[in-house]
């Protein structure tokens, strides 16, 4: 069987929108649902509580709550197979195991400030920055649940000088599945030295916008050769590459964002962009691991 998209929830607004989400990902792909809830709630009951006594409410409302989830997922899109798990532990590990056998795997961000976002905010960069496949972080704004984007690009910030990059790989395949246009962008910073009164540093400026265009091209090569039918908008923007991706998020139906190698025990590495981003921006987020 196909790897399944993978969904995290707790219960929250958010988790039910990411639920909605993974659901309509999983439509896409044509593969199951696994919606998975982390709890350290039992362990504790065996800590505490002798053998043999019955479930406490507070476990039994852990599986509830997974249940409630698949149903939701099932009446969104029908047909669809769709699988529970509820696992005694803390939320990062298991999703990190989950995203190792997943498609994809697709959290909530409650997006509102305060306490809660910050929690929520510190499971999605830990699991996003160490999970070894795409992580999709669901905002939580209201015109941001799925199907208001309908037909509009996923955007990709576009790296160095590569060819292969996953993450563009990543966001090809997604707006092949969307029928949306890719738009691609590629930062550029003017020469810091440079006086635009000066004719003689024109040159740098030039070198500098004609370095990032190709830059673009050629990390967009393969992907394009690939999915010969996805409309490609090309962008290559002066300024800051976190400023620029905010900007076209407004508009986004999903903005896709590598995570670096090389990785270690730490895992991968999330740069202050996807840090920005997974914060900030205004439509879903999805991480790529890039092995280099």
């Amino acid at each position: 069987m196909d790897q399944p998209v993978v969904v995290g929830v707790d219960g929250s607004g958010a988790s039910l929108r990411a639920v909605d989400w993974a659901a309509d990902e999983a439509a896409l792909r044509g593969v199951p649902l696994h919606v998975v809830y982390a709890s350290l709630w039992e362990r504790y009951e065996h800590a505490v509580f002798p053998e043999g006594r019955e479930p406490a409410s507070e476990r039994l409302l852990t599986d509830v709550l997974a249940v409630a989830a698949a149903k939701r997922a099932r009446a969104r899109v029908p047909g669809l197979t769709v699988t529970t798990e509820v696992v005694p532990e803390g939320p990062v590990p298991v999703l990190r195991r989950a995203a190792h056998k997943a498609a994809a795997l697709v959290l909530g961000s409650r997006g509102r400030g305060g306490a809660a976002e910050l929690l929520m905010g510190s499971v999605c960069l830990a699991v996003a920055g160490r999970a070894d496949g795409p992580v999709i972080v669901v905002r939580g704004d209201h015109d941001n649940r799925p199907g208001h984007r309908k037909g509009r690009p996923v955007v990709v910030g576009v790296p160095d000088h590569r060819a292969d990059s996953d993450a563009v790989r990543f966001a090809f395949r997604e707006a092949a599945r969307r029928h949306a246009p890719v738009e691609a962008v590629r930062v550029w910073h003017r020469p810091a030295h440079e006086a635009t009164d000066d004719p003689r540093l024109t040159g740098e400026t030039a070198r500098a916008r004609r370095r990032a265009f190709e830059a673009l091209e050629t990390g967009l090569r393969a992907s394009a050769e690939e999915q010969p039918d996805v409309e490609v908008r090309r962008r290559i923007v002066e300024g800051q590459a976190r400023t620029v991706l905010l900007d076209a998020s407004a508009d986004a139906a999903l903005l896709v964002v590598g995570a670096r190698q090389p990785q270690s025990r730490f895992g991968f590495h999330l740069g202050r962009v996807t840090h920005a981003v997974l914060h900030h921006a205004a439509c879903p987020v999805a991480v790529v691991p890039e092995r280099f």
